[in-house]
């Protein structure tokens, strides 16, 4: 509690006039309120400011002694300002403005009467819910039209997707029987519907890029973010179910293997701390190495208020001569896997081989190479752990591939076996479209007789063997050779984004049946996005690199608990309260800046008076009025 100045003007002669209240602050879903207790008018007994000062800090002291029953000890030496204190501070234990609880008044209760009751979860909701605060998101939305009730339902429905991803009408389940997250947003529990969050994803995704841009600038703010580097990619999700009449779904190439169905593809932009830059959905038979130019424009734009553009780092799909040309010409720097080279590179002969050492502790070599023709600078990068997965897979081939050479042969001396030219030459060919990389070594000898094969001999060639073997491709030359590793490197971040995206926030399938529904889905899950890379960003700076889901198991161990109890004169007493968190939840909170409990407790007390016995046909039900 505190005291709070306001300025008034008089309606006669225009002059401005001071009032004073005492108001206590709390907090909302989306901001922080003032709540007044008690107006204290101009307060013209006490003219200077550092007595009202004073007597805001002395009523707050006898509330608060009040409260916890502590014995009011230490008086204001001002006697006008401790008369007056008294004075407001017993009309506000009058009037009721404030709960007062003597703590040291004990109550008899009936110990075989406390019950838990309402139990839900609320560690990780009242997490993600200081994030979206964190992340100024109620400005964002206010600033988009957004009103209050509509602003605590988006609160809810993007928490809700962060925490435990699901169907709207999941969801709506969810948030009734499991979760918390109401008491946190301050929405109506009873309100919430499959029909209401749908109509809330599809108000966010109108104001896509507003809340896209928004968030980018706040985390570049937050955490002293400059840019340097970004990496594009793209990644597919498929549907369930035929979506006949779409514009977007379209057959591709999917990435989870799924050629039956019909697939959207997500576009993102990622800086090298795993925030989103940039988003966009395409059809579903975009392919990655043609989706370069239809962004380039919208992430010029994006980051022309940088003093030097970014360096973008793609992978060796999008990596066409086209697209490095195009990026040259909008004067972005970049660095990629080379897509073709490995057989026509020579070493530089002004370079030195370097060894540095990868995130899995594992050694790799680098060198610079040079390409005849190509102006660009190329470092190869030999991998042991690439190199003996390679050779792995390639004795494998060699064993399938011989395997199948061999049953084609042993068809030719049986009776019934395949013979003829055209057969024999088509059961060749298929097995060389299914082992491609091992298959153009081998040099087959064919002996033919009339219309049939006679017999078939083969024997492997020479060849420069490139197992662990890759080259990075980049305009840079300044550049060291660790340093232009440490560049590419952090391609992995846009990995694990699409990792989270897809199996933490279920991104995959879409089950929704029109193209609108669809792209609300994909773009509530990437603003929960927003929320898990915020926390997980700021614990792995502190060396806590656990994965989203199991920082949800743990935050999931905090819960909201209605304990009731019988007193000795038949008062039954409610406490809705936080549980204690534990000592991992506790350093989770710490290391975000968080506080631990949205609120301390809240109490009610039935007294027999408000009981009352309603009488029905078998029996008696005693409840509060």
């Amino acid at each position: 509690m505190f005291m709070k100045v306001v300025y008034k003007r008089l309606d006669k002669n225009g002059k401005q006039v001071l009032e004073y209240r005492m108001v206590e602050s709390y907090r909302t879903a989306l901001t922080v309120k003032h709540q007044i207790i008690l107006h204290l008018g101009r307060l013209n007994e006490i003219p200077l400011s550092e007595q009202k000062k004073e007597l805001g800090k002395r009523i707050d002291q006898i509330i608060k002694n009040k409260v916890t029953g502590q014995q009011d000890l230490f008086k204001s030496s001002d006697l006008v300002v401790e008369e007056l204190a008294q004075k407001y501070a017993n009309q506000i234990v009058e009037q009721q403005k404030i709960d007062i609880s003597n703590p040291s008044k004990y109550e008899l209760i009936n110990s075989e009467t406390i019950r838990n009751e309402d139990i839900v979860e609320v560690g990780s909701e009242w997490m993600a819910h200081q994030t979206l605060i964190q992340l100024d998101m109620d400005s964002t939305l206010k600033k988009c039209g957004f009103k209050e009730e509509e602003m605590q339902l988006a609160f809810t429905h993007i928490i809700s997707r962060a925490v435990h991803p699901a169907s709207e009408l999941a969801t709506s389940k969810w948030i009734k029987q499991n979760s918390g997250v109401c008491e946190i947003t301050d929405y109506d529990k009873d309100k919430v519907t499959k029909d209401k969050l749908y109509q809330i994803s599809h108000k966010l995704f109108l104001h896509k890029d507003t809340i896209e841009q928004s968030l980018s600038h706040k985390t570049n703010d937050l955490f002293d973010i400059e840019d340097k580097i970004i990496i594009y990619d793209l990644s597919n999700t498929y549907f369930e179910g035929r979506m006949k009449h779409s514009k977007i779904a379209k057959f591709g190439r999917s990435k989870e293997k799924r050629s039956d169905a019909k697939l959207i593809v997500l576009a993102l932009v990622v800086n090298q701390q795993g925030f989103i830059k940039y988003s966009k959905l395409m059809d579903g038979n975009t392919s990655d190495s043609s989706s370069l130019l239809t962004i380039i424009e919208e992430l010029t734009a994006n980051t022309s208020h940088l003093a030097r553009k970014p360096i973008v780092v793609i992978d060796a799909g999008i990596a066409t001569d086209k697209n490095l040309k195009l990026l040259k010409a909008q004067k972005f720097d970049y660095m990629c896997v080379s897509r073709s080279g490995l057989q026509k590179y020579t070493i530089d002969p002004t370079s030195k081989e370097v060894k540095v050492t990868d995130n899995k502790k594992q050694t790799l070599r680098l060198q610079k190479v040079q390409i005849q023709g190509c102006s660009d600078h190329y470092l190869r990068v030999h991998s042991q752990a690439k190199q003996a997965k390679e050779v792995s897979m390639n004795e494998q081939f060699k064993t399938r591939f011989e395997a199948g050479l061999e049953e084609i042969k042993l068809s030719l001396s049986k009776n019934r076996g395949v013979k003829t030219i055209e057969k024999v030459h088509e059961r060749i060919g298929r097995l060389k479209q299914k082992y491609p990389s091992i298959s153009k070594y081998y040099h087959l000898e064919i002996v033919k007789d009339s219309t049939k094969v006679s017999s078939i001999s083969w024997e492997i060639k020479e060849y420069k063997k490139t197992e662990g073997h890759y080259l990075l491709r980049t305009n840079l030359d300044s550049f060291s050779e660790a340093v232009q590793w440490q560049v590419y490197n952090v391609i992995r971040e846009i990995e694990a984004t699409f990792r989270v995206l897809k199996t933490d926030l279920d991104l995959r399938p879409i089950y929704h049946k029109n193209d609108e529904s669809s792209k609300a889905h994909l773009h509530l899950g990437i603003l929960a996005y927003w929320v898990v890379n915020t926390i997980r960003y700021q614990l792995k700076r502190q060396g806590i690199t656990n994965d989203w889901s199991s920082i949800v198991n743990t935050m999931n161990t905090q819960k909201i608990v209605t304990t009731k109890l019988d007193t000795a004169d038949d008062s039954i007493i409610h406490i809705r309260k936080f549980s204690e968190p534990n000592n991992e939840v506790s350093k989770i909170y710490t290391i975000l800046g968080y506080k631990q409990k949205a609120f301390g407790q809240r109490k009610v007390v039935v007294t027999p008076s408000k009981l009352k016995k309603i009488k029905t046909n078998d029996n008696q039900i005693v409840t509060s009025t």
